[in-house]
């Protein structure tokens, strides 16, 4: 995997020149938080790279529960039994492969690759506002209903998920970029994802962490202009 680092955090990315998949570790003072969990074929690699950080993995945060998210779950809790597993209370249901919806949500199948036979039960069942370790947890729901993004109050890097893709340029979840859909096929609801955006927007961040391209620096105007797009497409 390729390692890309931004103040604490470091991106590292699998097949970054083909179908990028990223997780970040978020360097503490003393140990690291691993967000997301990228494919199962990518433990070995992320806990190398954690290795060459020089700091244990205590903490391990998903934004959500899709399959390019917490693919390796299973084998680094494994290899890590002390770490504990972070993830929202409604994506919790999707983690044990519950499609299912719950009162109030939009009514639109949930899609994308649920997983179906995760071993790992979450530790910690995040709501917006809780802090693990130096980042405050951002209910961003629209790609699922409980995604998460992750702000580094440190320094205002902002870890999205799938709520942003920066790959073929910048979109909100379920905003088409041809040259790499798949954010938008695998997102549920595009109007609950476009007042995410906003929110995330709002955040002012200093770099933009997506699960699917590279890190963008000073992201402001590119997020509006994602913004603004979205909004169009919805308006028609």
């Amino acid at each position: 995997m390729r390692m890309t680092r931004e103040k604490t955090v470091a991106q590292l990315t699998y097949l970054p020149n083909l179908f990028p998949v990223n997780c970040y570790l978020v360097e503490e003072e003393d140990s690291l938080t691993l967000v997301d969990a990228a494919l199962p074929s990518n433990a070995k690699a992320i806990l190398q790279a954690a290795e060459q950080l020089g700091k244990p993995i205590t903490r391990i945060v998903l934004t959500h529960a899709h399959d390019d998210h917490i693919g390796a779950l299973d084998g680094l809790k494994e290899q890590l039994p002390k770490a504990q597993v972070y993830i929202s209370k409604r994506d919790a249901k999707l983690l044990r492969g519950d499609r299912s919806l719950e009162p109030g949500e939009p009514n639109t199948p949930i899609r994308g690759g649920v997983p179906k036979q995760i071993r790992t039960i979450p530790d910690i069942l995040l709501q917006d506002g809780d802090r693990v370790g130096s980042l405050l947890t951002v209910a961003a729901p629209g790609h699922t209903p409980g995604s998460m993004a992750f702000l580094d109050t440190r320094n205002h890097i902002l870890i999205v998920g799938d709520a942003f893709q920066t790959r073929a340029g910048v979109a909100v979840a379920g905003q088409m970029k041809l040259l790499f859909p798949f954010p938008a096929l695998a997102t549920w609801d595009k109007r609950t994802s476009l007042a995410s955006a906003r929110r995330l927007g709002e955040l002012k961040p200093s770099v933009l962490a997506a699960g699917h391209g590279n890190m963008v620096i000073q992201p402001k105007l590119l997020m509006d202009k994602a913004i603004a797009e979205a909004e169009r497409a919805l308006s028609k």
